[in-house]
This record gives C-alpha cells, sequence and structure tokens, in this order.
C-alpha cells in the first residue's frame, strides 16, 4: 500500500480561509448562507412537527407510561439518580414583621453547601398545634441590587409572599440560582459558550428544580405547616420551576405557574428561545413536547395562566400546550381540575394574574370561595429581607455546574477481554440510548443522485446529492483519475469550514459545474497539482464532504444567531455536532452505492473539532479500514459536544472503540500529546490486539515536512 496522502490542508503551502464566524458586533459575514438558513429552517419545523402529539390517547396507556414520564424528566434534568437528601442546616438570620404576618429571613442547603436563601411569610394569629396551608413561590428574572450588592430576587416579588401570609397561608419565597443573594450562573450556553453543559447532562433547570425539591422538605419540617396541603406558584422563570416541581413531586397539591410554559413550535420553529435563558430548559433527551411536562401534573389541580400579548410565551403556543394537558386530565376524570386563565396584557406580573392563582389556592386548598379584597402590595424596604450580612466562603453556588452533574469517571484499562466487552457493550448501550437517541430509529432513502460531472488534466469530479435526514439535502463530491474503474481506496474527508475553504482554494477554479454557485477564494495551484499528483499517481478516490452548517450549508454566522441555532438543536434532543456525525454516516452510506467507489477499502479523515465527529460516526458504520484524525480533542468537555457524551464516557473511550474495528492514527501538535491516549493504549496493549490499530504520530506542518 503507498504512503497515504495527508489531508488536504496539509498539502496547501498557504491558507486561504475565511473566518468561521463573525463577532457579535460585527456584521454577518459575506459568505452566502441563505441555502443553509432556508434548508435549517425547514428542518426545525419538521422535526418540531414530528414531536408533536405524542402523549397517549387512553387512561391504560397513561397509566402504564406516567413513572416511565416522570423518571425521564428527572433524568433530563441531571436528576437521575436524586442527589443524596442531606441536612439542611436551616437557619434563621432575622426577621421583619408588619400587622398582619411576620417574615424570617432564612437559608438552607439544597445539598452540602449550595445555598438557598429566602423569606419566610408566617400569618400572626395561628393557635397553638395549627397547620396551615404552605404556598412555595418561586422567583422569575426580577433581580434587585444595591451599590453592586444582591439582594435577591426574592425581594422584587415579596408582594406574593405577603398577600397569601394576609390570608392565612405560610409562604416561603425562595430566590433563583442566578439572581439569589449568592450570584451563580443561568447563561452558560446563552452567553458564555460553555457547550459542554448538554455533553455533561447539565441545565440549571436542574439545579432549581432540585432546591425546590429541598424546599418542600423545609417547608414540611415546619411546624406551623399542614404537610398535605403545598402549592406553587411563580412567573416566567418562577414559572418554568413551577413546571419542573409540579411535574416531579406529588407533595405539590395544586399548582398556577405562571407564563412559563409553552411548546416547540414556538420555542424552536417561532424563535421564543432566544428571549429565554438556559434555565428554562431540560436537555430533552427523549425528544418530549412541552405538553408532556404540562401532563405529568395531572390529575393534580393546574392552572395554565398567561398573558395574551407575551412575546417570549406566545398565546397560540400556551393554549396548545393547554389543550394537550387537559386531554390527560379528561383521560383520569379530572376536566374540572385544569384551567386556562388568559388576561390582557405582555410579559409582566399583573394584578388580573394574580387574582386567578389566589382564587385557586384558596379553592382548593383552603377550600373557600371568597372574595379577593386585599391587593397584593409590598410591605419592607430591600434591606429587611436580606438573609446574609457576608456571604458563605463555602458555598458552592458559582461553582455548581461542575459538580452537579458528575462528569464520567477516567476509565481503567481492562483486565481481560471479557472485561473488555463488558464495558464496550454498556459504552455502546449509552450511545444509543443516551448521546445518539435523537438519530432517526428508520433511515430514509438516501435518494441518491448525480447532479454534476467536470474533468479537468486527468481527473474527473462528481457532485452527488443525498438526503441524510427529510429537508437535510447534502452535497458529496468525488474526485477520482478519469477512467477509473476500481479504486483500491477511497478516503471521505469530513470538511469544517476552514476545510471547505482550502478544498475551493485547490479545487474551485478547476471545476466550474461543482462549485458554481460559490464564492471562490483565491486559487491555490500547489494545493491543486499535490491532489493531481496524487490520484494519477494511485488507484485512489478522494470523496468529500461538507455536514450541514458547513461549506454549501452553511448557515447564519452571526455569533448571537449561532448560539441560539445550537440551544434550537438542543431544544430537539440533539446537538448540531450530533446530527453532523449522522450526516458522516449517510455519506459513507452513499459511497457504498456508487459503483466501483464503495468496493475497496474506506478511510475517513478530518481535522479540528470534526474529529470527534468523524470518530463517532465509524463507530456504527461497518467496514471503515482507518482514521486519520488531526488535533482530536482530548476531552469530550472540548468537544465534538454531544448530549449527555461526558455523563457516561470520555473520548479515549471512544478511541478504544473505534480501535477495535478500525486503525485510529492520531495527529497531534507537540510531544505531550500522546500521553492523552494512555487509556487506548493501554487497551490495545493489554488485549493483544494489532499495534498498527492505534498509531499516534505528531502532526506534519503544513508545508507537508
Amino acid at each position: 500500500m503507498p504512503r497515504f496522502f495527508p489531508l488536504l490542508a496539509l498539502l496547501l503551502t498557504s491558507v486561504v480561509a475565511a473566518p468561521v464566524c463573525a463577532q457579535a458586533d460585527k456584521p454577518e459575514t459575506a459568505i452566502d448562507t441563505s441555502r443553509g438558513d432556508k434548508m435549517l429552517a425547514a428542518y426545525f419545523a419538521h422535526e418540531v412537527a414530528a414531536l408533536q402529539g405524542q402523549l397517549p390517547k387512553t387512561r391504560e396507556a397513561w397509566d402504564q407510561n406516567k413513572d416511565e414520564y416522570r423518571r425521564q424528566l428527572f433524568d433530563m434534568l441531571g436528576l437521575d439518580p436524586l442527589p443524596e437528601r442531606t441536612e439542611l442546616h436551616a437557619t434563621t438570620t432575622g426577621t421583619a414583621a408588619q400587622e398582619e404576618f411576620t417574615v424570617e429571613n432564612v437559608h438552607f442547603q439544597s445539598s452540602p453547601h449550595l445555598y438557598v436563601t429566602g423569606n419566610l411569610y408566617l400569618p400572626k394569629g395561628l393557635k397553638s398545634g395549627e397547620r396551615v396551608p404552605a404556598i412555595l413561590y418561586v422567583c422569575g428574572h426580577g433581580g434587585v441590587k444595591k451599590n453592586g450588592v444582591s439582594y435577591g430576587n426574592k425581594v422584587h416579588y415579596q408582594h406574593h409572599g405577603a398577600w397569601f401570609a394576609r390570608h392565612g397561608y405560610v409562604c416561603l419565597v425562595i430566590d433563583s440560582l442566578q439572581l439569589g443573594e449568592i450570584e451563580a450562573l443561568h447563561h452558560g450556553m446563552y452567553r458564555e459558550g460553555m457547550w459542554w453543559w448538554p455533553a455533561r447532562g447539565y441545565t440549571p433547570a436542574g439545579v432549581e428544580a432540585w432546591n425546590c425539591i429541598r424546599a418542600l422538605d423545609y417547608l414540611q419540617s415546619r411546624p406551623e405547616v399542614d404537610p398535605e396541603r403545598l402549592g406553587v406558584t411563580g412567573r416566567s422563570g418562577g414559572g418554568a420551576y413551577s413546571w419542573w416541581i409540579a411535574a416531579l413531586d406529588e407533595r405539590i397539591k395544586a399548582a398556577v405557574p405562571v407564563a412559563g410554559i409553552t411548546d416547540l413550535q414556538n420555542h424552536v420553529v417561532d424563535g421564543c428561545i432566544e428571549g429565554h435563558c438556559d434555565c428554562m430548559y431540560i436537555n430533552n433527551t427523549y425528544q418530549w413536547d412541552y405538553p408532556q411536562v404540562a401532563a405529568l401534573v395531572a390529575p393534580r389541580p393546574l392552572v395554565v395562566s398567561n398573558t395574551d400579548r407575551d412575546s417570549i410565551f406566545p398565546l397560540d403556543g400556551v393554549y396548545r400546550t393547554f389543550v394537550e394537558a387537559r386531554n390527560i386530565y379528561r383521560l383520569l376524570g379530572a376536566n374540572d381540575d385544569i384551567a386556562f386563565n388568559i388576561t390582557s396584557g405582555p410579559h409582566k406580573d399583573t394584578q388580573e394574574l394574580r387574582m386567578q392563582a389566589f382564587r385557586w389556592f384558596d379553592h382548593y386548598l383552603q377550600h373557600t370561595d371568597r372574595l379577593i379584597e386585599k391587593p397584593a402590595v409590598n410591605f419592607f424596604e430591600m434591606e429587611q429581607l436580606k438573609v446574609f450580612d457576608k456571604l458563605p466562603e463555602d458555598q458552592i453556588n458559582t461553582q455548581i455546574q461542575e459538580v452537579f452533574v458528575p462528569a464520567a469517571a477516567a476509565p481503567s484499562v481492562p483486565a481481560d477481554q471479557s472485561a473488555w466487552e463488558a464495558q464496550r457493550d454498556r459504552l455502546k448501550e449509552h450511545l444509543e440510548s443516551r448521546v445518539f437517541r435523537a438519530w432517526p430509529k428508520q433511515p430514509g432513502e438516501l435518494d441518491l443522485k448525480l447532479v454534476a460531472t467536470d474533468s479537468r488534466d486527468n481527473l474527473e469530479l462528481q457532485t452527488y446529492e443525498f438526503t441524510s435526514q427529510p429537508e437535510v439535502r447534502l452535497r458529496l463530491y468525488v474526485l477520482k483519475k478519469q477512467g477509473l474503474d476500481k479504486p483500491e481506496l477511497t478516503v471521505l474527508n469530513v470538511l469544517d469550514q476552514t476545510a471547505w475553504e482550502e478544498l475551493l482554494a485547490a479545487l474551485g477554479g478547476k471545476f466550474d459545474k461543482a462549485f458554481a454557485n460559490e464564492q471562490l477564494p483565491p486559487a491555490s495551484e500547489a494545493a491543486f497539482q499535490g491532489i493531481e499528483q496524487t490520484l494519477t499517481s494511485h488507484n485512489w478516490v478522494f470523496a468529500y464532504l461538507a455536514p450541514r452548517g458547513y461549506g454549501p450549508t452553511l448557515w447564519n454566522q452571526n455569533q448571537t444567531k449561532q448560539t441560539h441555532i445550537r440551544r434550537r438543536f438542543i431544544l430537539l434532543g440533539q446537538t448540531h455536532d450530533g446530527m453532523a456525525a449522522y450526516d458522516v454516516r449517510r455519506a459513507i452510506q452513499s459511497l457504498r452505492e456508487l459503483p466501483g467507489v464503495g468496493a475497496g477499502q474506506l478511510w475517513l479523515q478530518s481535522e479540528r473539532q470534526l474529529t470527534g465527529v468523524t470518530l463517532a460516526a465509524s463507530l456504527f458504520e461497518p467496514d471503515i479500514t482507518r482514521l486519520d484524525l488531526y488535533d482530536l480533542p482530548t476531552s469530550l468537555r472540548k468537544g465534538p459536544f454531544f448530549m449527555n457524551a461526558e455523563r457516561y464516557l470520555t473520548t479515549p473511550q471512544l478511541v478504544a472503540l473505534a480501535a477495535e474495528k478500525s486503525r485510529v492514527v492520531l495527529y497531534h501538535g507537540d510531544e505531550d500529546g500522546a500521553a492523552a491516549w494512555a487509556y487506548p493504549r493501554g487497551v490495545v496493549e493489554k488485549l493483544g490486539w494489532d499495534a498498527r490499530q492505534l498509531q499516534l504520530r505528531t502532526k506534519p506542518e503544513p508545508d507537508g515536512k
């Protein structure tokens, strides 16, 4: 076998690459993205439509599945298994009083050193031993700060706690993670580029849900509280957290989430996701639409409450969510225990919205239908409701994303073949059921079609189109010397945007039919000559694929738009990288269908972030002879970002899985790069595999030296 000719990038004497994405404060790239944007919009619409209307249609089916649904929701919040219910260490640091009620400024630890700050509103005049209903009020994004000090969003929403206490309820108003007295993080993906969050299985929604569970524990520990009469409400972010706790914890006997839910049609297709931070969303592993969350409250009393001009919870999606949840209530004979409350107004905490919530809790928890005569008003200055004089030094709130969902432990080399097979099978099960669960279960037709043929200087370039998924039509370029019918080797190059620009520089000016609609960079004659020499000297084929979002299907490169595109994938239970890996699989399947091309050896190669994409794709396709991966990230935290992947396995384990079935050549840029691959090297050595199954090489310089 002649020496393999390296990646196209290593052929070039100069790199002519456009930047992949613009800065947020710069205009969008001049590259034409219209094709990619149209494809993406159609794809998202198709995927959302496929997830709608999946709730059971019979009571028997609901009863059979509801416990599994609840387990799935815990899992998608990073709460399966649940953290240990450790000592709360509940502490009251001060009090404030008013004529009809008192307030205790409290904190507790939902997990060791994870602090929850809140205000506990207690009605005056309770008799000895008397227990009354309690409301958990969870706050939306209404932070209160003064001179750089956070007083928590509980101060912003104090009028709710005051009203409940004035009407005979205990009410605990708790701060959220980001806007509490200890200011942590909700915007990891939205603003900070922490795309490893879904790869870890982490979402701040999970922390909020856990804090709510422990808040119920705290309320039930109070002598004033009837533990069987607990309700929850909150608006905006607090509306979302109300949904989580009401769906997860049946101790909630009545719920009024306000402006906290709508369906995937609104979020993904209509763009409402762009107005929401990461705390509003589960990592949608099981591909739910949001009515499924609402249905899990059934048959307990529930009001779906919203205003009619809410731009981030639009009325049409809220109503669709209500209708689907109401269908489950009907199946359970509880049609009268779900209500739809719409008042006039924008996304705002209005008095009209509060009235329905107050009456609902009165009816179901106080068993009264009294008139509401007292308004919900503030009584205290922010300083009176502050919990901490000094923030605790042992708090982990600001780093909770690092520890809330543990990453997979570093693997140990299996002792023998049997131990390896057990480990391998477990990893493959995780990949199929948790990481790539959103891949189509039944792949559709490839519909592979030749769309252009062009010849130049003894070379022939064939351009094919194939369907990866419905609405995702991609191009596959096949380059070979003219007249070659039975190639010994086909090399599939998986191209990121930089590599695509390099391909255009090498081939764009030579093959007009294939690249007629592309904006060509300056030509690289040296790159073309290198390719020509290789292909005319050997019976090889070079194939090229730019997965969705790169090359011909490049979509909007504005940094803000890129962020929300990637977040949309996550709402569908996918990631962009994960679906790009599926594109690579479909390209491999397409090559197998081409006469002559798919009969010989098949090698895959890629660079940078797409190395991990190519590596993952190879695990699911047979007869891949070799992988050449340049600068493969050593950790899944660095990418590629696959749903839940870092929760269950490591990149070295992926390499070991690949090395069992294909030769893997890893090119790294320094001598220390090899140290990261001690585990797969250990597997190869321990199990007696051919040493060539995993090769570590120093990456060649761009001039090929």
